[in-house]
């Protein structure tokens, strides 16, 4: 499909950035819905069709998948009231809210990430992730260091423990998973990627290439009680 994003999608970001202000987006509200949700909406809907092929489970929708605008400052010492990039992602059906892991891309001022994974786990998922890389840390191994997995998106990233966590010998099979943190991988492209024609084709190649890691993750969500 050709890109949906235009050099004006790029533009408002730009422009957004330099002018996070409730008022500022307010009067151009009617541009980003055109530049920057709209396409993001066209994306969904193709993603939609495609995702059974390789990630049956996760979900496509604008209603799930569109992130907001808007940011929670509630808790946050930046106060900037917008979001400066457009992002979307695809999670699991078989899951609450909020929880296990899934696909994501965003279109950002200077940049275009698209992976998946699991970003910011809580501890009862950090639990269910780990007692199955533990059991299963043959197929875990597999999935992380598949040719397609390691070139497209680099290897299993994300924050780690120093040691082990409690609970695994520190020479277990998996221990260098068990430290991860952050279960995530992806790929970093310039902006301008986004205005590309094979910008689609290559979102879709880094998703099939992480969607053993999202699947994995996730089944382990689903034996949770």
């Amino acid at each position: 499909m050709p890109a949906p994003f235009t050099k004006k999608s790029l533009a408002f970001l730009r422009a957004l950035k330099r002018n996070n202000d409730r008022d500022w987006f307010r009067a151009r509200k009617a541009d980003y819905e055109q530049h920057l949700r709209g396409p993001m909406i066209e994306l969904l809907a193709r993603l939609a069709s495609d995702l059974p092929a390789f990630a049956p489970d996760l979900v496509a929708d604008p209603r799930v998948s569109l992130f907001r605008i808007y940011r929670d400052t509630r808790f946050s010492s930046d106060k900037s009231p917008l979001k400066t990039n457009i992002a979307a992602h695809m999670p699991s059906r078989r899951l609450p809210k909020g929880v296990g892991a899934g696909l994501y891309f965003e279109v950002a001022p200077r940049w275009v990430w698209i992976g998946g994974g699991s970003y910011r786990p809580d501890a009862d998922e950090l639990r269910a992730f780990r007692s199955s890389i533990a059991e299963r840390h043959r197929a875990f191994s597999r999935i992380v260091h598949a040719r397609t997995f390691v070139e497209t998106a680099g290897g299993l990233d994300g924050e780690q423990l120093t040691r082990v966590p409690r609970g695994y010998a520190a020479d277990h099979p998996a221990a260098v998973y068990l430290k991860h943190k952050q279960f995530i991988a992806g790929r970093e492209f310039p902006a301008e990627f986004a205005l590309e024609p094979r910008f689609y084709a290559e979102l879709l190649g880094v998703f099939r290439a992480i969607a053993p890691l999202v699947a994995f993750l996730n089944a382990a969500m689903v034996k949770v009680p």
